[in-house]
């Protein structure tokens, strides 16, 4: 069985990574930290594009002896010494569904850039309080496959950049940039301002984004599921469309919904090629 082949074992306490030496039984280690604390990084697409990433500042790397193999085959240079451990030992740390392929680091979280900064070009996309890191590491990995700019997301009501999420995004982290903002109604002004066409989506939208003349730059604007976009959201967005489909179910999840309204939006740009 090679490292990668390795199942974590299971426990059924939650999603968290637990330290079985602490006394007491299992405890949480990463946990409840704030979005300006390290970034746990598992798996191999995602430590090895943070590792091709010269902006990564790395704290700590653990890899099995596979892993490191691997990485000098390819000629990934892993940046810092590594410590070379056993595939158990990265399994206590990390939860019983984290696939880590032999591979973890904790690095220093990416900088976000300033609203004001991004290009008036192409796409970017709003996250209006979507909090389930697999959505929205999905979402980061569709967003690199179509040349987003960036993601919008709040600095509350939202997962930070770490486990879950970077391993979900494949490596994504490394190349979409994630502007944290405190205000998304205040951000989104800010982008009208600045000539983008901010679309929200929602299902109770007047239009079919389909059938909008979409210009760029256009921000596509994402609610959470259930809630959808919240009032304000809705309100400061230039235009609120639905995402139109033949089937029974009409809805989607979001991480669906936001390659879709990327599909669209991107054929619409003529950005397909």
């Amino acid at each position: 069985m090679t490292d990668r082949d390795r199942k974590p074992r299971f426990d059924r306490r939650g999603s968290k990574p637990f330290d079985k030496g602490r006394p007491g039984g299992r405890r949480p280690i990463w946990q409840d930290r704030d979005h300006d604390g390290p970034a746990v990084l598992y798996g191999w697409h995602t430590v090895t594009m943070a590792l091709l990433n010269p902006t990564r500042r790395f704290k700590k790397l653990l890899l099995t002896e596979n892993a490191a193999r691997r990485l000098t085959e390819e000629n990934i240079p892993t940046r810092i010494t590594p410590e070379i451990v056993r595939p158990n030992d990265i399994d206590r740390l990390l939860t019983p569904d984290s696939v880590h392929q032999g591979l973890l680091a904790e690095a220093d979280p990416l900088p976000s850039p300033d609203i004001e900064t991004l290009t008036q070009e192409g796409i970017v996309l709003v996250l209006d309080q979507i909090t389930d890191p697999h959505n929205v590491g999905a979402i980061l990995r569709s967003a690199a496959a179509f040349a987003v700019k960036a993601i919008v997301t709040t600095a509350r009501h939202s997962p930070e950049a770490t486990g879950v999420l970077a391993k979900a995004a494949s490596g994504a982290l490394e190349l979409v940039p994630m502007v944290t903002v405190q205000n998304l109604a205040r951000a989104l002004t800010q982008l009208n301002e600045r000539g983008f066409m901010t679309v929200g989506l929602d299902s109770a939208g007047s239009e079919n984004l389909s059938a909008i003349a979409l210009q760029a730059p256009l921000a596509l604007v994402l609610g959470a599921e259930g809630k959808g976009l919240r009032q304000l959201t809705r309100e400061t967005c230039s235009r609120v469309a639905r995402l139109d489909m033949p089937g029974e179910i009409k809805s989607l999840n979001v991480s669906n919904a936001a390659v879709l309204a990327l599909y669209v939006g991107a054929t619409r740009l003529g950005l397909m090629g």
